[in-house]
């Protein structure tokens, strides 16, 4: 599968709001748009045009990963990506927030997917990301500066690779965002939970 960077932004804005806000899901074009171009949960934070988007979704649909519902008084979108490649509620989870924001740690992960599926604990994470990865459509790239578990990307052809992290040579002048210290800090706390069996 190859996707362009704008059809990845597309499909994981369906993924996401799909989980996140039935209740306004299938999206209208400009509510598509809006979902892409969003300043938080974002990485990068894009500024793409109704045409843009309008022709990714017409790439998506003839992809068969997505489809336009007519009627009414605007055309709504909707995703078919866990149809098309067989995905459970998780795996869509997890593969959402890495098309939206890039390779993710599992504590991460666990954290940002909390309310399109909330996963039980690390490893049920880790289950989901080994699943992906032998069915071609996640890979580990290791650990960033800083931090204490892989980053695991996905593998939907977005023609991005993300640069290898290099190595300070000194200490770090950059402090981690306030985000992720936080997911860093959730994950610890979810493994003392689940250690002493809470």
């Amino acid at each position: 599968m190859e996707l362009t960077p704008v059809q990845v932004r597309v499909l994981g804005s369906l993924l996401e709001k799909a989980a996140t806000t039935p209740d306004a899901y299938p999206l209208s074009t400009n509510a598509l748009v809006n979902a892409c171009n969003q300043k938080t949960s974002r990485d990068p934070v894009t500024s793409l045009a109704e045409r843009e988007v309008t022709e990714a979704m017409m790439e998506l649909r003839a992809e068969g990963l997505a489809r336009t519902v007519h009627g009414g008084r605007a055309d709504k979108h909707k995703h078919v990506l866990d149809e098309a490649l067989d995905l459970d509620g998780g795996e869509v989870a997890v593969l959402a927030v890495m098309m939206l924001r890039g390779p993710q740690s599992p504590g991460e992960l666990r954290t940002r997917t909390e309310r399109a599926h909330p996963f039980a604990d690390l490893e049920a994470v880790s289950d989901v990301l080994a699943e992906l990865e032998t069915r071609g459509l996640v890979r580990d790239h290791g650990r960033a500066a800083g931090q204490s578990q892989n980053r695991w990307g996905h593998l939907l052809g977005d023609g991005t690779e993300p640069e290898p992290v290099a190595q300070p040579a000194g200490p770090s002048l950059e402090e981690p965002s306030r985000e992720d210290r936080l997911a860093a800090l959730e994950a610890r706390v979810a493994a003392i939970e689940e250690a002493l069996g809470l």
